[in-house]
């Protein structure tokens, strides 16, 4: 058995990668709104924040009836019990990567979690 796994994902409006990529520890998925699109629902989680990137167009996130506006190259975290949504611009597609992992999960990363040879 191997110890890595690829796949690639088509171009669809969201594509999760926990399944794909057998993902223990976080969900990925990549999605795409048309212009004046945006996520069919307000929601929020028990316990896994949420990391947005922005991968190209612009749009707003209302996280907590507050607007939040975005852009390509921008990055924002949301708490578990925030409410929100996210919006396409009326005149721009988005495209953005959402990471979502339980809060206050991270024990070690980078340098501290390497076992360098």
């Amino acid at each position: 058995m191997s110890n890595y796994m690829k796949v690639s994902s088509e171009n669809s409006p969201r594509v999760e990668l926990h399944d794909k990529l057998g993902l223990t520890g976080a969900e990925i998925s990549c999605n795409n709104l048309p212009a004046g699109g945006s996520v069919p629902f307000i929601h929020s989680h028990k316990q896994n924040e949420e990391i947005y990137y922005i991968v190209s167009g612009s749009g707003k996130a209302i996280i907590d009836n507050e607007e939040v506006n975005l852009a390509t190259g921008d990055w924002i975290k949301v708490s578990p019990k925030a409410e929100r949504q996210l919006f396409a611009s009326e005149n721009n597609s988005i495209s953005y990567i959402c990471i979502q992992v339980k809060e206050n999960s991270l024990e070690e990363y980078t340098a501290d979690d390497a076992i360098i040879k």
